[in-house]
């Protein structure tokens, strides 16, 4: 039971890493492929992170496994939204901006325009 437990935890990861690929690929401007790369793909590296941690905890019997994916699974968690901010808020400033008139535009206080 706990292996399909993990299996599906993992193909749920690997799903979610699937179309965060294909939601770059089919998004139409910079800012919409910004919020399919990361918070798609976050999801996707969650799911994998849990399913690796269960195998490492309860297969393996390795402690210092589950550490190393707890710790590589926080740090993808916290780095990817806020290397996408920064990503986004310098292709604004470069003047890239999206096809339609967005709703609220935050970027714009800050760049005084």
């Amino acid at each position: 039971m706990l292996r399909i437990i993990i299996d599906v935890l993992i193909a749920v990861g690997a799903f979610f890493a699937l179309a965060g690929t294909i939601g770059v690929l089919k998004m139409p401007d910079t800012f919409s492929r910004m919020q399919a790369s990361t918070c798609v793909t976050t999801m996707g590296v969650i799911g994998v992170c849990l399913g690796a941690l269960l195998y490492a905890i309860f297969v393996m019997h390795s402690p210092s496994t589950a550490v190393k994916v707890v710790v590589i699974g926080g740090l993808v968690i916290t780095t990817n939204p806020v290397g996408a901010h920064a990503i986004a808020k310098g292709a604004y400033q470069a003047g890239i901006r999206p096809e339609k008139r967005m709703e609220t535009d935050d970027y714009r206080r800050d760049f005084d325009e």
